[in-house]
């Protein structure tokens, strides 16, 4: 039964009344009216019963021509030819095609399977657009099984069109490479599980270990380097779906797949998992940069400053108890117009407090209180750069690793990075770095001071501690890959910010 809303969009008459008013009986008039606003609806005639439809619809029909026994449509197909005369009428003047029409069945069958290799789609859902787009070029439906033999016949040769596809680029790239990828379905001697099944589990502890092996499964994943396989042809929804696919199967099913769909699903395994695995380790890189590095110098940048705070609230009741006392002297003098005499008025604070009292107070807040707003910042990096030797290893794994590379607007950032190693290594007693040697445009404004402004070093001299810690480690999505993004997995390095 249509709803009220269909009612109004497919069952009501404007146009159509020019064709209906030619029919001589109200049965007749009627029953075209159902037969035009049945296949506007459903997007084919009934056929043998032309007046097979709700009689909600019949009522509201006859209710829009000004019919009013509408029960009268019963005699429209007493006469057999009657209806199928109307319909041929229907089909000439709003223009419906038959399915069997050969220029339309081609164009049908051009989107059909244009839309099967390009969207990932379910059975129902391309059986959907299928109708969608019959009744949107007024091609009457066929019956429901010819139709979905239909769907399923494209989705088939998509699917063999995609494993051949995927399966030609991988051999057009290196012969090889097939052999080598069917290769991790083999379970080494001694081993549990399959050399796929190895590469495919994450890092599942937070250890610097766990961040070695992690950046190793990254260099091991990306020795088969499956950036040379182009598959810029075969649509990125296709194979991200088959992917997901290969990630979900074991390695026993995936090794007893027919050719080419079993090099299709490795290839496009391995290369999704050539950006995971970077995923992987740059998040265990995040938390390990969190709980090492931040976390650590965070907690004794509080611990100062609590050990500070006794002091500096006896300060500030000292200078609390003076600013009280010259307020009120000088609003007295103020009121009265008098002239201001320094000597009582100093003689009036040592009442409460004395002088000297009030000197060291000052001096205890100069100490404790710097006039730079963003020094506090400033020395919270500094406690991050004196725990540089903890974060060096992690450092020189992702700057020597060739897994990563960038897009054009992170070349000049991943050139920093590859310089993080070699800084690494430097007897910085002898041979500090030079201003020259760090990009200080790469320099966040919070880590100038700590960078550039080391008391401790030569002057001109740049920190190479704060310069290897001034990366923010929870940011690496800077690094990451874009998975399925059919730029075979390349990492990109975009921007590195600074530590909030």
């Amino acid at each position: 039964m249509p709803t009220r809303p269909e009612l109004e969009r497919f069952f009501f008459l404007d146009d159509d009344r020019d064709l209906i008013a030619l029919r001589r009986s109200d049965g007749h008039r009627l029953g075209m009216a159902l037969q035009i606003c049945t296949v506007r609806y459903i997007g084919t005639f009934l056929g043998d019963d032309p007046l097979a439809v709700p009689w909600e619809v019949v009522d509201y029909l006859a209710g829009q021509l000004g019919i009013k026994d509408a029960s009268c449509v019963k005699s429209y197909a007493e006469r057999r030819m009657t209806p199928y005369n109307h319909a041929q009428e229907i089909r000439e003047r709003f223009g419906y095609h038959d399915y069997g029409d050969r220029k339309w069945l081609r164009e049908f069958r051009t989107f059909l399977y244009g839309r099967a290799w390009t969207h990932a789609e379910g059975p129902v859902a391309l059986f959907n657009h299928a109708v969608t787009w019959l009744r949107r070029h007024r091609v009457l439906l066929p019956g429901v099984s010819v139709l979905a033999r239909q769907v399923s016949e494209a989705r088939t040769v998509a699917e063999r069109r995609l494993y051949e596809s995927v399966a030609r680029a991988t051999h057009k790239a290196d012969r090889t490479l097939a052999p080598a990828l069917v290769g991790l379905l083999e379970r080494p001697e001694g081993k549990r599980v399959s050399e796929l099944e190895r590469l495919r589990t994450p890092p599942t502890k937070s250890t610097g270990t766990a961040m070695v092996r992690a950046m190793e499964r990254v260099e091991e994943i990306s020795a088969f380097a499956l950036g040379r396989v182009n598959l810029s042809r075969v649509p990125v929804k296709r194979l991200n779906t088959l992917a997901r696919y290969g990630q979900l199967s074991k390695a026993q099913t995936i090794e007893r797949a027919p050719e080419p769909r079993r090099t299709a699903l490795l290839t496009a395994v391995v290369r999704q998992l050539e950006a995971q695995a970077v995923d992987d380790a740059l998040d265990l890189f995040a938390v390990l940069m969190a709980n090492r590095l931040i976390s650590p110098a965070r907690k004794a940048s509080e611990r100062e400053r609590l050990a500070m705070l006794p002091q500096l609230e006896k300060a500030a009741r000292i200078l609390a108890k003076a600013s009280k006392i010259l307020t009120q002297e000088l609003d007295l003098v103020a009121e009265h117009d008098a002239d201001l005499d320094v000597a009582a008025l100093w003689a009036a604070v040592e009442e409460a407090v004395p002088r000297t009292a009030v000197a060291v107070a000052v001096a205890t807040v100069e100490a404790l209180v710097p006039e730079d707003d963003g020094a506090a910042e400033a020395a919270m990096r500094e406690k991050l750069a004196l725990r540089y030797n903890t974060v060096r290893p992690f450092l020189a794994l992702l700057g020597e690793s060739d897994a990563l590379s960038a897009a054009q607007g992170g070349k000049r950032i991943l050139k920093a990075v590859r310089r993080l190693p070699a800084l690494s290594r430097r007897r910085v007693k002898e041979r500090p770095p030079l201003p020259r040697e760090v990009d200080a445009e790469l320099v966040p404004a919070m880590w100038r001071r700590a960078v550039f402004s080391n008391a401790k070093l030569p002057q001109g001299a740049v920190d190479r501690d704060a310069t290897g810690t001034r990366t923010d480690p929870r940011v690496p999505a800077a690094l990451r890959p874009r998975a399925g993004s059919g730029r075979a997995a390349a990492p990109r390095l975009v921007v590195l910010c600074d530590i909030p």
